[in-house]
């Protein structure tokens, strides 16, 4: 007999003894497989289905990490210049220089005129709530030298909503026009006192003309640094 018969043989004979004790080999092979998922299940190594209520809470730890920032607010700084020197029309594409005169007589502010736009010096300024008061010239005569005559020309085409832009040396200030109206010299009165942060244009030939004005009221909405 050749060994590959002998091996044969054996085989059969091992695979025989199996068979005889089929029902001792069985319970040995579950209670092995048992024993290991147990030993798995001891050190945690056998995988967990994912529990509803654990899950939501990961999802909001989730969205809380990649919540994004708080945005950054511009914040305007401490005013240094109280008074405007330019006037900005959008709607009408026009820019104007405004004056400061500190005299209030009727010569120095006609004088100021001949070089923008004038702030009343009763009226506010940047550092107080009130109203500022500008008025400037409005002219429709062809062949004029000095620009400053037509500095408020359009004004009375301004529509509610528009806006109007003032800025002083480091902060610009936005309002919004409120109304338009054409009257009378004698009927234009403008109160100074303190309140809510306002803005009055007019329109005048001279501060002594007693010709009709076109006023513009607006209120502030914002103000942004330069």
């Amino acid at each position: 007999m050749n060994r590959i018969t002998q091996r044969h043989n054996t085989l059969d004979m091992i695979m025989h003894r199996i068979w005889q004790r089929k029902i001792p080999f069985l319970l040995v092979f579950f209670f092995v497989v048992l024993a290991t998922y147990a030993a798995l299940v001891v050190i945690d190594f056998i995988p967990e289905p994912v529990d509803e209520d654990v899950a939501a809470v990961e999802a909001m730890v989730v969205e809380e990490a990649i919540e994004p920032a708080e945005p950054i607010v511009a914040v305007v700084p401490e005013i240094i210049d109280p008074l405007p020197v330019k006037i900005i029309f959008d709607d009408l594409d026009k820019e104007v220089d405004i004056l400061n005169p500190a005299s209030r007589t009727v010569s120095d502010l006609d004088n100021a005129l001949l070089s923008g736009a004038v702030r009343h010096p009763d009226s506010a300024d940047f550092e107080e709530d009130g109203n500022i008061f500008i008025l400037g010239h409005s002219s429709y005569l062809p062949n004029i030298l000095n620009k400053n005559f037509q500095a408020f020309n359009g004004i009375q085409n301004l529509t509610w909503g528009d806006t109007i832009r003032l800025q002083s040396g480091d902060v610009e200030y936005v309002y919004i026009v409120e109304e338009v109206f054409e009257a009378a010299a004698s009927d234009v009165v403008v109160p100074f006192t303190p309140g809510e942060s306002r803005l009055t244009l007019a329109t005048c030939n001279s501060f002594g003309s007693k010709d009709d004005r076109f006023i513009v009221e607006a209120h502030l909405l914002e103000k942004k640094p330069l």
